[in-house]
C-alpha cells in the first residue's frame, strides 16, 4: 500500500513538473516570436481574421 502511494505521488510530481516545463517552453517561444515581430516588423501585412478579406496584389 505504501509503495502504491509512493508511485502515485511520483507520477503526479513528474506530471506536474513536466506540464510546468512545457508551459514555460510554450510561453517563452511565444514571447520570442513577439520580440522577433517587434524587431523585424510584422510579417502579416494582410490579416485574414476579424472579417477582413485577403487583399490580392497582382
Amino acid at each position: 500500500m505504501v509503495k502504491t502511494k509512493l508511485i502515485v505521488v511520483a507520477i503526479a510530481t513528474s506530471l506536474a513538473v513536466g506540464s510546468t516545463g512545457l508551459w514555460f517552453l510554450i510561453s517563452e517561444k511565444q514571447a520570442a516570436q513577439e520580440r522577433r515581430e517587434k524587431f523585424f516588423g510584422s510579417s502579416k501585412e494582410h490579416p485574414t481574421s476579424g472579417g477582413e478579406r485577403m487583399k490580392v496584389e497582382w
